[in-house]
This record gives structure tokens, C-alpha cells and sequence, in this order.
């Protein structure tokens, strides 16, 4: 019955954190931005959206390179 627990908290996991590193990428560059906005309150909002939305893009993206030369290596 456990190992069965085990299978399905890890097939739920594997649902939204495929790769480790990203997730951790990500969760870090929020807190970053997080941080930068509470301690520069005279930013605007939307200065920590663009940062939020252009970095998440650029780490998806250094995601995806890296991912895709893993690939092609194992051919």
C-alpha cells in the first residue's frame, strides 16, 4: 500500500517539477525580484513584472538549450 503512495506522490510531483533545476531557478529569481521590490520601494510595479516575466523567459529558455543538447548527445 505505501509503495503505491509513494508511485502516485511521485508521479504528482513529476507533474509539476519535471526538472529539479528549473524549478529551483525559478523559485530563486522570484525571491530575488521579491526582495529587490521590498527593498527598493520606489520601483514600480511594473519594473518587477518585466523583471519577473524577461527572466523566467531567459531561464526557460537556458532550460530548454541545455535540455536539448543532453538529447542530442544520447543519439
Amino acid at each position: 500500500m505505501m509503495t503505491f503512495l509513494r508511485a502516485i506522490l511521485r508521479e504528482l510531483v513529476g507533474l509539476f517539477v519535471d526538472d529539479g533545476s528549473l524549478a529551483v531557478a525559478l523559485l530563486l529569481w522570484c525571491a530575488a525580484v521579491g526582495a529587490a521590490m521590498k527593498l527598493l520601494p520606489g520601483l514600480p510595479a511594473a519594473t518587477g513584472g518585466m523583471a519577473l516575466l524577461f527572466g523566467c523567459v531567459a531561464i526557460l529558455l537556458v532550460n530548454i538549450g541545455r535540455t536539448a543538447k543532453r538529447r542530442v548527445g544520447k543519439r
